[in-house]
């Protein structure tokens, strides 16, 4: 399960580091892609497959699965890991995401999601005092946190 929040940079060749806690469970080769909310997300191999077998069960004939599915495919590429624990970010990702130097790298259950540092400050600030109203939309009373 990948858990945490890191605090690393996006060099001028696009190579970041992928916080040492992480690299066992993503593997050798796993894949980046185009998240939600001007993020990347990152999946193991395993994982991914597992997304990409739900997408592919969805109607082609729906509009919306279409869609998302050539947004989240599209920006897809599989990366691997350099002696020194980072991957280089294609130029597209970084582009999508306003990766410019300072990036966060947030575990998520089952993904890692990368971030500016200046689109995480304003979605956590934003986010942050909503937290109650979230979490008693999406618990029933029966669910202990």
């Amino acid at each position: 399960m990948f858990i945490g929040e890191y605090h690393h940079t996006i060099d001028d060749k696009g190579r970041i580091i992928i916080p040492s806690k992480f690299r066992e469970e993503l593997g050798d080769s796993f894949i980046i892609t185009r998240g939600i909310e001007n993020c990347l997300f990152v999946y193991s191999l395993d994982n991914f497959k597992a997304i990409t077998n739900k997408l592919m069960s969805l109607p082609f004939t729906r509009k919306d699965a279409r869609n998302f599915n050539r947004f989240f495919m599209s920006g897809a590429t599989s990366v691997e890991l350099d002696k020194q624990g980072r991957v280089n970010v294609a130029t597209p990702l970084i582009d999508y995401a306003h990766l410019k130097k300072e990036c966060v790298i947030i575990g998520t259950g089952d993904r890692l999601e990368i971030w500016s540092q200046e689109d995480w400050n304003s979605f956590f600030d934003s986010s942050k005092d909503n937290m109650s109203d979230i979490a008693e939309n999406l618990f029933n009373e029966s669910v202990d946190l």
